[in-house]
């Protein structure tokens, strides 16, 4: 794999960055947030087939996160909006934190689309980076539309938001909060996102645009079945500025075994500003899961949201299922730890957390 050969860790070229830049910072998922944004599965989605399957885990996730924040739902058009209320009005669900938005969408990734929060100067700003359906697989210009439509639609505090023209995708992204971004190379360095920039112009484009003092890159890991080139919240995230919780495989006759013992092998040899070793905290591989047409599913507990004062972690009726929440509680002991069935959600290539995305402290109007 040609990525194998790219840098593991990379700073930006200070030299390269021109005049003097704000105290820029991407904070990381666990500082206090705002809301979550949910783009709701409709009948012209690629969704159309299970809706009937799907909706009620779309309500429950809903039901969970509105108990502790504001919830901001796409939805397609008006006659979706009511079909979508009353769905939740059957649920105990506190209307005053519930926010509708209707925008036509392709599909319900709104990781990958949504709109990105940096602070500047301590001040919440968003970006709005391209979106082209994971290296032009799917239709995306709907999607792509969408955090610009809910900055017209006045969602936010009336802070700037900016559009760029770079592909990045939520999900292909993890930041520590402290300016380190951790990612794959094979996402970002994909010929079908960025095709005319070089690794160390990509580096210098997230450190001006995030504020990223050092990428660290992994050049194994990727999950089978995941359809966005190997977007890292399905391998690995922090879930502090020094702790790593990440997929290992435990199955030597698995076929993921070889490429996760290379993956856990960088990951060791990453490095913290101070110098030291990162905290690594494995989580279970889920056992195979496999579509109707035998093909395998990327089912990962990685894939879980951290919100305030809790974490949805997606579960999919597994023997490991138990144990990955457990981890996951004894990792952040001050959260709820929350189970959601998503074995229905894999169908279609993703999990909970690509379905989500979080919207941090200082950017929701209503808040």
């Amino acid at each position: 794999m040609r990525f194998n050969k790219q840098k593991t860790s990379v700073k930006p070229d200070k030299n390269n960055l021109g005049c003097h830049l704000p105290n820029t910072r991407l904070p990381a998922e666990w500082e206090k947030q705002d809301a979550v944004m949910l783009t709701w599965p409709h009948s012209q989605t690629d969704w159309h087939h299970s809706l009937e399957a799907v909706e009620p885990i779309f309500v429950e996730i809903a039901q969970q996160l509105i108990r502790f924040q504001k919830l901001f739902i796409v939805c397609n058009n008006i006659t979706h909006k009511t079909h979508i209320q009353s769905l939740l009005k059957v649920k105990t669900i506190e209307q005053t934190k519930l926010f509708f938005f209707c925008i036509p969408s392709n599909d319900t990734w709104v990781r990958d689309y949504g709109p990105m929060t940096v602070y500047k100067n301590g001040q919440a700003e968003l970006i709005d980076f391209r979106f082209n359906g994971w290296g032009n697989k799917y239709d995306s210009q709907l999607d792509n539309n969408i955090s610009r439509e809910l900055y017209r639609l006045n969602a936010f505090k009336g802070i700037n938001l900016s559009s760029e023209n770079f592909v990045l995708e939520g999900g292909s992204i993890e930041s520590n909060g402290q300016g380190t971004l951790l990612t794959t190379a094979q996402c970002l360095l994909s010929a079908q996102r960025n095709p005319n920039l070089s690794q160390s112009e990509i580096v210098n484009f997230l450190s001006q645009k995030l504020g990223a003092e050092e990428i660290l890159w992994l050049n194994h890991g990727n999950l089978i079945g995941d359809d966005t080139d190997g977007h890292i919240d399905t391998i690995a995230r922090f879930i502090d500025a020094e702790t790593i919780c990440y997929v290992k495989c435990y199955t030597e006759n698995d076929e993921h075994y070889t490429e996760f013992q290379k993956m856990e092998a960088e990951l060791k040899q990453f490095r913290t500003k101070q110098g030291k070793p990162y905290r690594l905290i494995p989580l279970p591989m889920v056992s195979a899961k496999y579509s109707k047409d035998k093909t395998r599913l990327p089912a990962t507990y990685a894939n879980f949201l951290i919100i305030n004062q809790a974490v949805l972690v997606p579960t999919y009726r597994d023997i490991n299922d138990d144990n990955a929440l457990s981890i996951i509680k004894n990792c952040l002991p001050n959260r709820e730890v929350i189970g959601i069935n998503c074995e229905q959600i894999i169908e279609q290539n993703g999990s909970l957390h690509c379905l989500t995305m979080h919207l941090p402290h200082g950017i929701v109007a209503a808040c």
